[in-house]
């Protein structure tokens, strides 16, 4: 039997951070002491944990040297100012933010590359990537074995809970506004975010590509230990609660088998394959779920090494708190 661990959860009142607590509550993760961390905005509140409130408490007070094992479920700004305190008190940490460089800290996608944590040691310093990064790794894994990848074009419509409870709220409001036919104010977003689509997350550089896009190319290469891979993908706002839905088009070198295809994703760990002729959507079927739901598998209509998928998951139980639970699931050997 594994012995327990103190652990802490920073950002634990965001939308990752309640999630992460409650799906270590869900796999009976071997938690000794919990300890749960916030800004001194959300210092006080209470989250549910084995049939108790625990407290949140202020992160900047917080001693490191009492838990072996934190999860950075906050921003990047949290993140770079908290993870080397971290580091020298003795205690790993899995980073949510994708503020670490790769080298300091790797992403780790269970269902990809676990392989790498072998080469590392305790203190563990590792990075659980974006969701969308996370759900495009679990679909590519099965497939780099049967098909000579050179190319993928990515468009993710992003749910808006990736940005925060106050995004989630504020998309609650417009709807209620719009439905009771009352004059639409936009707060969080700049503009009309219910019953729309927005072209974007984020502000963009001068190329035009955003913060999210980069890292989303940047995190696919890493993980699939394919440096030079060719990562064309646009990220835009649905006026969607939560679950992220992705086309996504893989250009191969050969003719794709589809059986093969199939037959593999149909295999593979996290994976939901929908039968031909149905669809999957977040709403319907990702939402709350522990995989990745993949449909419309086609070949290109005049390309043979065309292979297109559907996906769509819940980016925040799926996509970002599941898969650092995942990673911490793999390094506690390691850590009691």
């Amino acid at each position: 039997m594994t012995q327990s661990l103190d652990i802490a959860v920073i950002g634990a009142t965001g939308t990752v951070g309640e999630t992460l607590v409650q799906i270590l509550e869900e796999r009976d993760f071997p938690v000794g002491n919990l300890h749960l961390l916030a800004s001194s905005e959300s210092a006080g509140h209470s989250v549910p944990f084995r049939n108790k409130n625990v407290r949140v408490r202020e992160v900047d007070e917080f001693d490191f040297s009492k838990v072996k094992l934190v999860f950075f479920a906050a921003g990047p700004a949290i993140t770079l100012s908290y993870a080397a305190r971290a580091h020298t008190a003795g205690c790993s940490l899995i980073d949510l933010s994708g503020a670490l460089p790769a080298d300091q800290a790797p992403q780790i996608v269970p269902e990809a590359n676990a392989e790498v944590l072998a080469s590392l040691k305790a203190p563990f310093q590792v990075s659980s990537p974006s969701p969308s990064a996370t759900t495009l790794a679990v679909v590519l894994a099965p497939l780099l074995g049967i098909i000579d990848l050179q190319r993928i074009n990515l468009t993710a419509c992003l749910a808006v809970s990736a940005q925060g409870r106050e995004a989630v709220t504020e998309l609650a409001r417009q709807t209620a506004e719009l439905l009771n036919v009352r004059p639409l104010e936009p707060s969080f977003f700049d503009r009309q975010m219910a019953f729309n689509l927005l072209a974007q997350v984020g502000k963009p550089d001068e190329q035009g590509h955003t913060q999210l896009e980069k890292r989303l190319v940047r995190e696919v290469r890493q993980v699939m230990a394919l440096p030079s891979l060719k990562i064309s993908v646009t990220c835009i706002q649905a006026p969607v609660f939560f679950g992220d839905s992705y086309s996504v088009t893989l250009q191969t070198a050969g003719e794709v088998d589809l059986a093969q295809v199939n037959a593999a994703l149909d295999d593979a760990p996290g994976i939901e394959l929908v039968e031909a002729g149905d669809y999957p959507t977040a709403v319907g079927d990702a939402v709350g779920q522990d995989v990745v739901y993949v449909g419309r598998v086609r070949r290109g209509i005049d390309d043979p090494s065309e292979l297109n998928l559907w996906l769509t998951s819940d980016n925040v139980r799926k996509g970002a708190a599941l898969n650092a639970v995942q990673v911490a699931e793999l390094l506690i050997k390691d850590l009691s």
